[in-house]
């Protein structure tokens, strides 16, 4: 792959992690909550942000894994996550539901916001443009891929946070289990090319929302 475009999806990748953890906080500052506010955190800086391992360390071994046929194809990552005190909500019984939902909704948004101008931009523009349409396909794929990623229920992503809010009291040991080892079997998931299975969901959803 050209290293140009190697760069561009990793900033495309840096930008759409700083946006989701920015609706993770700005959520919780809406429902009451100033935590990630007065640590500074409700800001498109990326070093308030950024994650050695889950910004950098990772995004890259997944490429070099990508490169030689292993992994499941995913160039994924993460930001560190904004800071929150659920105890501030105004909404106690559905709040926490409301901040974890909103990472993976800014994602769809702006994969479907991209989506939509290459669906609706002629064609010949594009072709003025020679490259802009590649952009904007990349940022789709990547920011639906964030999405789909985040909203698996394996801590520490948000989908665990979602279904914890479901999840009857008689489940405490499951809740327990993949608070244990989440991050293990997530690890596992990414390099073993377990999540391979999620390819045909982003492809269909590619379909709906580009129209090819």
């Amino acid at each position: 792959m050209d290293i140009i475009i190697t760069l561009f999806l990793f900033l495309v990748l840096i930008f759409s992690i700083i946006l989701h953890e920015l609706a993770h906080g700005n959520m919780a500052y809406s429902l009451g909550d100033p935590t990630a506010k007065y640590e500074g955190r409700l800001t498109l800086n990326p070093l308030k942000h950024l994650d050695p391992f889950g910004s950098v360390i990772l995004p890259l071994l997944l490429f070099m894994l990508s490169l030689g046929g292993a992994g499941a194809g995913f160039i994924l990552g993460w930001a560190k996550p904004v800071p929150v005190n659920p105890y501030n909500f105004k909404d106690q019984k559905y709040g926490q539901l409301k901040v974890a939902l909103a990472g993976p909704a800014s994602n769809i948004a702006l994969a479907i916001i991209f989506g939509l101008f290459l669906r609706l931009i002629p064609a010949n523009l594009f072709i003025l443009l020679p490259g802009m349409s590649l952009i904007f396909f990349y940022i789709v794929r990547i920011n639906l891929m964030l999405a789909i990623f985040n909203l698996l229920p394996i801590p520490p992503l948000d989908g665990s946070w979602i279904l914890f809010n479901f999840l009857p009291d008689k489940f405490a040991k499951i809740k327990m289990f993949l608070q244990q080892y989440g991050l293990f079997i997530l690890i596992f998931l990414l390099f073993s090319g377990g999540l391979s299975v999620l390819d045909k969901l982003i492809n269909f959803l590619m379909l709906l929302i580009i129209g090819t």
